[in-house]
């Protein structure tokens, strides 16, 4: 991910929505969440949300697919680890043990995602 990337990201994370969206993404996995259940979710209009994941689309955090009638969103993982990579990227100018804690939250999260992709 370059800079250009990371501050679009930034920019779409930076809205409380946005990211109340892209937490309950992540923790819905690969199969996603439809529009209106997250509108739901939220307590927030089928219009505002639609907004909001317009936002985050085009940032290239999350994705879409549309099932029968409706449009099932889910976390784009990968852009969501590029953003964390970004940040960590330069971590530690040589002492590895400053983001050990870091890389151990991270790391937490692998098993999680592999079982849901199985």
């Amino acid at each position: 991910m370059d800079q250009r990337q990371a501050l679009i990201a930034f920019g779409a994370l930076s809205q409380e929505t946005r990211l109340h969206i892209i937490r309950m993404l992540v923790v819905a996995g690969p199969d996603g969440m439809a529009a209106g259940v997250i509108a739901e979710k939220l307590e927030v209009s089928p219009s505002n949300v639609s907004f909001h994941l317009k936002e985050l689309e085009r940032s290239g955090l999350i994705a879409q697919q549309r099932e029968s009638r409706s449009i099932i969103y889910s976390a784009h993982y990968d852009a969501l680890g590029g953003l964390v990579r970004f940040l960590m990227e330069d971590c530690c100018s040589g002492h590895p043990e400053i983001c050990a804690p870091a890389a151990e939250v991270a790391a937490c999260c692998t098993p999680k995602m592999e079982e849901k992709l199985q």
